[in-house]
């Protein structure tokens, strides 16, 4: 994976917390990396650990599911997941990737965030032949990356394909279908500009 060495780490420490009763160690040390003063708040779920990197001072509270899927229907993939430093999400998050999902530093998330880099199927006449959607080989087009200090509000959905530039506010129950240039304030379904911070 060539963008793995943006976050070139050793295996970290799990570290607990007051605010974490417990942690499920099974899947935290499946981590590639987990940094230091990071936690996650009980229940939550990791799958394909190995492939998954989180920074320092990350914090998710509970619910929280991040999953990098190499294997489904037969097919395997090669995801990757990094998380940078100084990262929060709120509850009920899910970040899901076959390909790459790339979440830079000081990126905030309320709650019911959705970010994922792939469907069931390529959404055309061919996949109804496959009968139902469970069936269909999982498909990307193409990665989705999260530039520094972005503000993502509740109930977001990030889709494949997307990268949303630096310091951009991402507005409650927004869907994000394309690129976001940096510092730009988006709202609506699909997203759309309404402000950019800079002007």
């Amino acid at each position: 994976m060539k963008n793995i060495l943006v976050y070139p780490y050793k295996l970290g420490r799990v570290m607990k917390s007051k605010y974490s009763r417990y942690l499920w160690r099974h899947n935290v040390e499946d981590l590639c990396y987990l940094g230091e003063n990071s936690y996650m708040d009980f229940p939550f779920i990791i799958n394909g650990g190995k492939n998954i990197i989180i920074g320092n001072n990350f914090h998710c509270c509970r619910g929280c599911r991040i999953q990098a899927i190499d294997k489904y229907e037969n097919q395997v993939y090669t995801p990757q997941i990094i998380i940078g430093n100084n990262v929060s999400i709120n509850m009920d998050a899910e970040i899901s990737a076959i390909n790459s999902i790339i979440i830079e530093d000081g990126v905030q998330m309320a709650s019911n965030v959705l970010i994922v880099d792939h469907y069931h199927g390529r959404i055309d006449k061919t996949d109804i032949e496959v009968g139902e959607p469970s069936k269909r080989n999982l498909y990307s087009k193409g990665p989705v990356r999260i530039e520094k200090n972005v503000w993502i509000g509740y109930g977001v959905s990030i889709l494949p394909n997307v990268t949303i530039g630096r310091g951009a506010i991402i507005g409650a129950n927004s869907v994000i279908t394309k690129s976001i240039a940096p510092y730009s304030v988006v709202a609506g379904v699909p997203g759309k500009v309404i402000k950019n911070l800079r002007e």
